[in-house]
């Protein structure tokens, strides 16, 4: 495994961290195999794992808390986050102050562990203050719950309202941003990416695989393969329209190139940014996460830059006036 600085923080994370959003707990079997991919991971030198207080419902993070029991805490990187409804109530959702302060105990709880490394807003909260959330969060730190915090899914403005007042307030900073990336959705590129690079922000995309369309079983004229999240996941099927499954057929053809296979192929394209931290990759059995781990080693080309902007008619975006 290889590591990376969070940022400009004295934080390292593992190039791959293993998240549990698409962890599958509903019974015995499947949480074994959950169990012994969470397993290979530390074995494999994977240092970070993500969850959220939503995941399945809370059962996510009651479960990695339990499987990390084994391993020593301290050679660990935890991170949860808050924001979507975690119950009926009208105060079980968003950013408030009674929210986050009454989530980040819960997580404690589930996670069976005494701070987080990591904890983000999973989401921004517009009915909320912006200055309520960031004091919160803040304090979060001071108490010790939590040791760095940061956002997912915000907008470079959002972040630099967010910056403006930890400045004027002597807030902890924020230190970690969460987006989506993949070849298939690169708007971090735009203007995210540079912004974060220019703060100092650490950068850990999820869906680094674009939920699995990049993982080659995917392929044009075929069904989806029984079982998989394209046979259930509308926003997945609806990317398996055939216009991407010729973009992935495409990929697969540079994968076989430099030999290796579409998943590694794309993971190491995910990583080539040095402002890249960490990538949140997903795997609902440990044959997967062994073939993923493969990523770590595998440098893409310069030359295949321009062949996937090319592909995918990626520009970046620059107003000419």
């Amino acid at each position: 495994m290889k590591y990376r600085q969070l940022g400009k923080s004295g934080l390292r994370v593992s190039e791959l961290a293993l998240g549990s959003w698409l962890t599958d707990v509903s019974d015995a079997a499947k949480q074994d195999l959950a169990a012994q991919s969470i397993k290979l991971a530390y074995e494999s030198g994977i240092n970070y794992f993500d969850c959220a207080d939503v995941y399945s419902r809370g059962a996510a993070e009651r479960f990695l808390g339990k499987a990390l029991q084994q391993f020593p805490r301290k050679e660990l990187v935890v991170s949860s986050k808050v924001y979507f409804p975690s119950g009926k109530g009208v105060n079980d959702r968003g950013l408030s102050r009674k929210h986050i302060t009454e989530s980040i105990d819960q997580s404690l709880t589930n996670l069976q562990t005494d701070y987080l490394d990591l904890y983000f807003c999973h989401r921004f909260d517009p009915q909320t203050p912006l200055a309520e959330t960031l004091t919160t969060l803040s304090g979060l730190v001071d108490q010790g719950k939590i040791l760095y915090y940061g956002v997912s899914e915000w907008t470079p403005v959002q972040i630099l309202k967010a910056e403006l007042i930890i400045q004027e307030r002597g807030l902890h900073p924020i230190t970690v941003v969460q987006p989506e990336y993949n070849m298939f959705d690169r708007y971090i590129e735009h203007e995210l990416l540079d912004l974060c690079g220019e703060l100092g922000l650490g950068v850990v995309p999820f869906s680094p695989l674009a939920q699995g369309l990049l993982t080659g079983k995917y392929r044009q004229g075929q069904p989806a393969p029984a079982g998989s999240r394209g046979t259930f996941q509308p926003d997945l099927q609806a990317q398996l329209v055939p216009e991407n499954l010729a973009k992935v057929a495409e990929l697969a053809k540079m994968a076989a190139e430099l030999d290796t296979d579409l998943a590694t192929f794309a993971l190491a394209w995910d990583k080539r940014d040095a402002r890249i931290s960490s990538l949140i990759i997903g795997a609902s059995k440990p044959e997967q996460l062994q073939n993923n781990l493969k990523a770590v080693d595998l440098e893409i080309p310069t030359e295949y830059e321009a062949r996937i902007d090319k592909l995918f008619g990626f520009k970046k975006f620059f107003r000419e006036i």
